[in-house]
């Protein structure tokens, strides 16, 4: 066996290839970016076999860089852009189509007429989450419906669906020859397609969409000692390396974070937040605007469950304070100016530029800066920009301790707003529990590579990754009760602005 494990952390940007050490460790990465293709407003592809040989330059590239070969990888794990969707022809490894992105809003009328029936929670209860745009089974079925050459594909069972995890894995397993048409539980509760509770493709869903189920892959653990396969020794990696770990972006930093106990939570501070709280192996459906997700599962263990909230509009506040207002030059401008002063001076922000995400869910509201006066000037408005970032942190807790019972302990973080330092004070103000922030921030190539670690006794436990993890810095909640009481107030009475806006 191999002294490193290689995580595959398959962006929506960019795919990069991490080699970590016995300890967690970073070695050393390659990287590189991929197309934005947007065909027409409102649409998002990727070109699926760019993606896979980017995949195959960054493995090849990082091993270079370290000077390692191939066999000193004892195991490759893969973290993945969610929901993006794949459909390909098994025989020749051929897309039919490029890969609809997440982002991607083509499916929206499909959505409308699945809501009409049924109301936007119509598969809820199977599957954890609402009918919308962002999840693969409409985007198979709008591929099915529009591209005939898939469809015939379907009909003749020749054509194969996956997220990137899926094709990727296929690839590095044989594609055409053998590869490995497999989907983690963490991908596949993704779909809209695949029931919390049987871990099982929902016939019902699949009858409803007229989903074909034999172009489906394999639902298997994220972490799974019985491999999916071996890489080939004439692909990339030059060696036969077991691949089996796979998670999706969100879970694979919650496995990188170490959020392995009920209670724990992680918040990804990027372009938008994402917030996955631990409910335990019981799903825990939400009626605050959340949604039902896995986790992670163990082979031969209970899946863990989480509640996941989405922020659109975090970093992204920064960017427009930046691209649109020009207050300042570069994002790392921000905490030096917003520092300038006490607090909001009243002031505050909310980004709902394409309106209220959860825990709302209002597409009728509209950002607002609210509470100006003569007073208020430039660092005010730096510091709402990050106060609104923590304040739409705060609804999202609330509203996961109202749907689950399960306070918040602490919360940890990372993504690339954490190396600001005022806006980590102020969550935890806010919150009123420490957040703690990692040594190493590349939490979703490490929850990657925890996953295949630990499938195949790299990590002898879970109890061994947590040693590993290394804390890099807490701030504990140090604001008066009062104060924290009258900001939040503020930030609730300026969110009503917000609504209502568009007719």
């Amino acid at each position: 066996m191999g002294d490193y494990i290689g995580a595959l952390d398959l962006g929506t940007t960019s795919n990069r290839f991490i080699v970590f050490d016995r300890q967690g460790r970073i070695v050393g990465l390659d990287q590189k970016e991929h197309r934005q293709i947007f065909p027409q407003p409102g649409w998002v592809e990727h070109d699926p076999l760019e993606i896979w040989h980017n995949s195959g330059e960054v493995i090849r590239g990082a091993l270079a860089k370290t000077g390692l070969a191939g066999r000193d990888i004892a195991a490759i794990g893969i973290t993945n852009q969610r929901e993006t969707t794949v459909v390909w022809d098994r025989r020749s490894g051929r897309p039919y189509m490029n890969a609809i992105v997440w982002q991607c809003m083509r499916t929206d009328d499909l959505c409308r007429r699945l809501t009409a029936d049924g109301g936007q929670d119509r598969f809820r209860e199977q599957t954890g989450l609402p009918i919308s745009t962002y999840f693969s089974g409409p985007k198979l079925r709008w591929a099915l419906d529009h591209v005939p050459a898939a469809r015939e594909g379907a009909i003749k069972g020749e054509a194969l669906f996956g997220t990137i995890e899926t094709w990727i894995i296929w690839w590095l397993t044989g594609g055409p020859d053998g590869g490995a048409h497999v989907t983690d539980v963490s991908n596949a509760s993704r779909t809209l397609l695949m029931n919390l509770k049987t871990l099982a493709w929902d016939a019902e869903i699949l009858k409803v969409l007229d989903i074909p189920a034999g172009m489906l892959p394999r639902i298997v653990p994220s972490i799974d000692a019985d491999t999916w396969g071996l890489t080939l020794p004439d692909g990339p990696l030059g060696a036969e390396v077991p691949v089996c770990g796979a998670l999706g972006d969100q879970q694979a930093a919650l496995v990188g974070q170490t959020c392995f106990a009920v209670g724990e939570a992680k918040n990804t501070y990027g372009t938008g937040c994402f917030l996955l709280l631990n409910t335990g192996t019981e799903a825990v459906a939400s009626r605050h605007g959340l949604i039902t997700t896995v986790g992670y599962q163990i082979r031969g263990q209970k899946p863990v469950y989480c509640l996941e909230g989405s922020i659109a509009i975090a970093g992204a506040l920064v960017q427009w304070l930046r691209d649109n207002l020009g207050f300042i030059h570069s994002a790392a401008e921000i905490e030096p100016l917003a520092r300038g002063v006490a607090d909001n001076g009243g002031a505050y922000i909310v980004p709902a530029f394409s309106g209220l995400y959860a825990p709302y869910w209002r597409a009728d509201a509209r950002g607002v800066i609210v509470g100006l006066t003569r007073y208020i000037d430039r660092r005010h408005i730096a510091r709402a920009v990050l106060e609104a970032v923590a304040y739409q942190t705060l609804d999202v807790v609330e509203a996961m301790a109202k749907d689950s019972g399960v306070s918040l302990s602490t919360l940890r973080v990372d993504g690339g707003m954490v190396a600001n330092e005022l806006l980590m004070q102020f969550q935890a103000d806010v919150l009123g529990v420490p957040v703690i922030r990692p040594k190493i921030t590349e939490t979703t190539a490490l929850g990657a590579a925890s996953a295949a670690a630990l499938a195949i006794g790299f990590a002898g436990s879970i109890e061994e990754l947590k040693r590993n993890w290394v804390m890099d810095k807490r701030w504990e909640p140090a604001m008066a009760a009062a104060q924290r009481a009258k900001g939040i107030a503020g930030w609730k009475k300026a969110i009503e602005r917000t609504l209502n806006w568009i007719d």
